[in-house]
């Protein structure tokens, strides 16, 4: 069941995504050569706790988890797509990272992410960035009153294929409110005027994620959280939390 959120009830969710942009941002000035994913992870714990939010991420255990999540972050290296769980890890420079953060606050979920590369960036992870934050961007062009989960699912499919990515299916966006995962599932490849009518007061986590080497395979790596690209090719993951309202989608994790 989807439920729909008052203007109230959305002004309060702006205020959990605040807290999640301030997370990712700090995360993001943190990054740099020889910093552990798990000293990131700190760093946005830090933020949560200075905010009294809580980690919607930590403890987490959906119905394939073998294990809770141990951490506030997701932190996807390189080849990783998305919920790579935070080690010693040192990063390298050229690195390319996704970090994934939520924050709970007064009873209200945020949930963004962002890909950025430490230390000095290849032109081909800088195109595969640029793309997935323009899929994000027509995902959130289409979120309007009068579409359909298929037109966000058709914007992103649409930039993914034409920059020659991959997309891995089963995976993508979702419904956010009181929980972080609510209905309906957002995917990111789709069919235009299909699926469910978007409504005022819909509230939706969109997030495309790209695999470089334009194929669509991944495989779940030991740890059973991590997905991993199957060609072993880099992979980007990019996210805003976005309400639907009569004046056009408000972006309520903008950093």
């Amino acid at each position: 069941m989807v439920e729909l959120k008052t203007d109230t009830s959305i002004d309060a969710m702006y205020e959990a995504g605040q807290v999640v942009g301030r997370a990712l941002t700090a995360v993001h000035k943190a990054a740099d050569v020889g910093v552990s994913l798990l000293e990131l992870d700190e760093v946005a714990h830090d933020v949560l706790r200075g905010a009294d939010a809580t980690s919607p991420f930590l403890g987490y255990r959906p119905s394939f988890a073998p294990t809770p999540f141990p951490a506030v972050i997701c932190a996807s290296v390189n080849d990783a797509i998305v919920h790579g769980i935070p080690t010693g890890y040192r990063l390298r420079d050229g690195d390319l990272v996704s970090i994934d953060c939520g924050a709970q606050l007064g009873g209200w979920a945020g949930d963004s992410a962002i890909s950025f590369v430490v230390g000095k960036p290849r032109p081909a992870d800088v195109r595969l960035i640029e793309t997935a934050e323009r899929a994000l961007a027509a995902g959130i062009e289409a979120a309007v009153v009068g579409n359909r989960i298929g037109d966000i699912a058709h914007a992103i499919g649409t930039v993914c294929r034409t920059g020659g990515y991959g997309i891995p299916d089963g995976f993508g966006g979702h419904g956010i409110g009181r929980r972080m995962h609510e209905d309906p599932p957002v995917p990111n490849e789709g069919r235009p005027r299909r699926g469910m009518p978007l409504r005022r007061g819909m509230v939706l986590a969109i997030e495309p994620m790209l695999i470089a080497g334009g194929t669509d395979g991944y495989h779940e790596a030991p740890d059973g959280w991590t997905l991993k690209t199957n060609d072993r090719s880099r992979a980007a993951h990019v996210e805003h939390t976005v309400a639907i309202t009569d004046s056009g989608p408000r972006i309520l994790t903008a950093r």
